[in-house]
């Protein structure tokens, strides 16, 4: 949410404008790299829209491609190893769940193999944050 633009941030709004600038900045460079890349003009075509340099479109174009390994890195993190954020998720058929483990997957499935149910929940990306 806060790398696409869409992070409701209830908090201080002097912390958020910090936050968005060092976005704004972040997703700037990365526009730059691109763009100074052999594109053909298809980069400044694609974000030309985007007038008040926020990055609104790359962020979420950044996002799709890239949240799959985002989520690898947040479940099987060392530091967040046993973490309550995660829930049981792997089911036996049987009605029994447990946990996800090995790789942090289930059913032993490692990264680089598609493998059915190891990909991020997509549907927490379009869902209000105040509904999750």
């Amino acid at each position: 949410d806060i790398v696409r633009g869409k992070d409701l941030f209830l908090g201080h709004q002097q912390r958020k404008r910090k936050l968005e600038e060092n976005l704004r900045k972040i997703f700037e460079k990365i526009y730059e790299e691109l763009k100074n890349g052999k594109t053909n003009g298809e980069i400044e075509a694609r974000y030309k829209d985007d007038d008040k340099k926020n990055f609104y479109r790359l962020r979420e174009d950044w996002w799709t491609a890239n949240r799959s390994t985002v989520w690898k890195a947040m479940t099987c993190s060392e530091e967040l190893r046993g973490d309550a954020y995660f829930h049981a998720t792997c089911s036996d058929g049987k009605g029994i769940c447990s946990q996800a483990s090995k790789y942090c997957r289930c059913n032993g499935d490692q990264p680089g193999k598609d493998n059915p149910n190891t990909d991020p929940p997509t549907y927490f990306d379009y869902v209000p944050q105040y509904l999750r």
